[in-house]
């Protein structure tokens, strides 16, 4: 099982949510934590996972999530509601680059990512939820390419795949229940034809018999 696998098995099933996405970490500038100096938990990774609640009406997040060094589990940090989330910053419109920054009300972050594509994919499904699960105040995308905004975006392609596979199903449904009502229609034409020749007949050897 990968850590992305493991971390929403262990941090986030347990509380009845899905994970949506998540990306490794590091800070681009280091903060000073005295306690590390001073007999703390030492080496540790860092993901920022996106998640959403199963329970109507659904709610998401993004949590901090830490792996300390020598430990086979994963540790729930600091978690923002989705509502929080102010702006995300790409850093550069016209390269893939692993540098992002995240501004929520009460804290900002400057982040690099395992890879720039890793940070591509967090951000089209983090764009991508914003839009599904925010109504009112949605964070501001800056400096971001635009594959992740639009046309080129994997969830876009794969929206439109199932909607393109929803239309040629309907319209093959539709062609079929129009040859389905043609041929009740010729059907029903061939009784009324049976119908008026029995009863004809039945005159014609009544007249005879006569």
């Amino acid at each position: 099982m990968n850590a992305k696998s493991a971390i929403s098995k262990e941090i986030f099933a347990p509380h009845d949510e899905r994970m949506l996405g998540a990306v490794q970490v590091k800070r681009r500038t280091k903060k000073k934590i005295p306690f590390l100096a001073t007999g703390g938990q030492g080496e540790y990774l860092t993901y920022i996972c996106l998640s959403v609640t199963n329970k109507k009406p659904a709610q998401a997040s993004i949590t901090k999530v830490k792996q300390f060094e020598g430990s086979t589990s994963f540790v729930r940090r600091t978690q923002w509601m989705l509502e929080q989330l102010r702006q995300v910053n790409g850093i550069d419109p016209n390269r893939d680059s692993p540098e992002f920054d995240l501004l929520f009300e009460n804290a900002f972050d400057q982040w690099v990512a395992s890879t720039a594509s890793e940070k591509c994919t967090f951000f089209q499904v983090l764009h991508h939820t914003c839009q599904r699960y925010l109504t009112d105040k949605k964070p501001e995308f800056i400096n971001c390419q635009s594959k992740i905004m639009g046309g080129n975006s994997i969830l876009h392609s794969a929206a439109d795949s199932v909607t393109s596979a929803v239309q040629k199903a309907s319209q093959a449904l539709n062609e079929r229940g129009e040859r389905l009502g043609r041929a009740e229609e010729k059907t029903e034409e061939l009784k009324n034809s049976a119908q008026q020749f029995a009863e004809t007949a039945h005159k014609v050897g009544f007249w005879w018999a006569k």
